[in-house]
Formats: C-alpha cells, sequence, structure tokens
C-alpha cells in the first residue's frame, strides 16, 4: 500500500522536549515537511520572509483570519502568529506529510479546520523529571518555572484528547516511536486532505 501524506502535530509542554524529538525526527525522515508560519511581528536580523516567517501586517492578518485562511492562529506577545492552510495543502497536494509543532490550543484549532491531522501529544515520563528539565535550562526564574509546571499538569490532562501519546523518557526511543506512529497513519488509507 503507498503512503498517504498526512499532517502531524505536536504538542506538549515546556521542557518536555518537543523541539528537539521533532528536529532528530526531521534528521532520519528529511521527507518531512515543516511550514512557514505567518506573523504580525518585524523580522529580526537574518530573517528571511518565506523562509523564517511570512510577515503580514496586522491588517492583512486579520483579513485572512477572516477569510478562514489559517488552519490556527494565536496571539503571543502582542504579535499574531498563525499556520496558512496553503502551506499544508500545497505540501500535502506534492505528496510530502506535514509535521506541525504548536501547543494545545493550536492543535485543536487544526483539527477543527483540517479533521485528517494526527495529533500527537509529548509526555514527560514523569512530572518530576519534567521540573528537572525545567530547572535545569537555567533561563527562567522561579515564578516563571511555577507557572510552566502549573499550566504543564493541565496540559498533560488535555493530553488524553489526542490521537496518539507518546513518553519523551529518551529522545533516540521517542523518536523510532514516532515514526513508527507516522508510518501506520500514512499507510491506514486516511484522506490526508483538508476538509
Amino acid at each position: 500500500m503507498s503512503a498517504t501524506p498526512r499532517l502531524f502535530v505536536i504538542s506538549g509542554p515546556a521542557g518536555v522536549g518537543k523541539g528537539t524529538l521533532v528536529a532528530r525526527v526531521r534528521e532520519l525522515r528529511p521527507d518531512l515537511d515543516e511550514t512557514v508560519s505567518a506573523t504580525t511581528r518585524s523580522p529580526r536580523p537574518g530573517e528571511v520572509e518565506g523562509v523564517s516567517y511570512h510577515y503580514l501586517s496586522d491588517e492583512e492578518f486579520a483579513r485572512r483570519v477572516a477569510a478562514g485562511d489559517f488552519l490556527e492562529h494565536a496571539e503571543v506577545h502582542g504579535h499574531s502568529y498563525g499556520t496558512l492552510r496553503s502551506e499544508v495543502e500545497s505540501r500535502i497536494a506534492r505528496g510530502r506529510s506535514v509535521i506541525l509543532e504548536i501547543d494545545y490550543q493550536g492543535a485543536f484549532q487544526v483539527r477543527k479546520a483540517f479533521p485528517a491531522a494526527v495529533l500527537v501529544f509529548i509526555e514527560p515520563p514523569s512530572f518530576e523529571e519534567l521540573e528537572r528539565r525545567l530547572r535545569g535550562r537555567g533561563t527562567e526564574d522561579e515564578e516563571h518555572i511555577e507557572l510552566r509546571l502549573k499550566n504543564a499538569r493541565h496540559e498533560i490532562e488535555i493530553g488524553e484528547q489526542y490521537d496518539v501519546r507518546i513518553v519523551n523518557d529518551e529522545v533516540e526511543r521517542a523518536a523510532r516511536e514516532l515514526l513508527d506512529v507516522m508510518a501506520q497513519y500514512e499507510t491506514d488509507g486516511g484522506s490526508g486532505t483538508c476538509q
């Protein structure tokens, strides 16, 4: 059976290692595409239009939200960010599966706009390990760590609503499990198209 391209949405609490896991999966499967997000913030030095982000004015972003052009969007620190439907559809039309790393709110927006998407929640091996990882970063003060831990408890409960849950206890093992999950969904005969 030939593979059907799919949209895989990866979420999980801060400190669980989503970025590291997605990067490893993309190393092992270079055929997986990532999309270029849109934002209303200004480009930073070295960022390139269409590569780093699609840079839109507030007005253009709002117009495109109203037109239904986004699979998901959110406001973060006073700027809007989102995943354009066209970014996903064009890649799937070319026969390539897409991997998106977004928070749970965006994931549920994607599920409504693109029912064929596969939602994968990345969990820590334990809450204690998640706390150890967050503290080990050394990038945030105690107040922010406590907030992230509180949010993580909530997110882990929400993870039960995902199609698949993977424990990131060790990156190589979790990456292999994620690759196996992707292969299963790509060969199960799903439509893989926007609906």
